[in-house]
């Protein structure tokens, strides 16, 4: 059995590399969160993919603040985005609970390999300019 000290360890080793990957890579962190609590943590899809959703709240508010206090947030489009992302997440959530975790991790890491391929993309495009 792990003890909680190697959990806790193993958490913030995993939100430091997932932190500085996403910033480095300009990906989000649940695409490396995700794997690494199902990986090393072992927590089910369903359980990973909630855990990384309730993280993201606290690092996303603050980031928004931030930016705020740049004047780079538009209030409105903002709210609007909030507020039908708020039905978003239901209707995710409600879906998530209906499929089986082995057809949410192949979804998952579909959506991964399509992600990949956009960064591909536009690694080459920007190398061609």
């Amino acid at each position: 059995m792990i003890d909680s000290l190697t959990i806790a360890l193993a958490l913030a080793a995993l939100g430091l590399v997932a932190g500085v990957l996403g910033g480095l890579l300009g990906v989000g962190g649940g695409v490396l969160f995700v794997p690494g609590l199902v990986v090393i943590l072992g927590l089910s899809q369903h359980q990973a993919e909630a855990t990384s959703l309730l993280a993201i709240v606290p690092v996303a508010l603050v980031g928004a603040l931030k930016q705020d206090r740049y004047g780079n947030v538009r209030r409105t489009d903002a709210l609007q985005m909030g507020l039908l992302s708020i039905v978003g997440v239901a209707a995710g959530v409600a879906l998530a609970n209906i499929l089986s975790g082995a057809v949410l991790r192949t979804a998952f890491a579909l959506l991964m390999l399509v992600i990949a391929a956009q960064l591909v993309r536009r690694a080459l495009t920007q190398q061609g300019k």
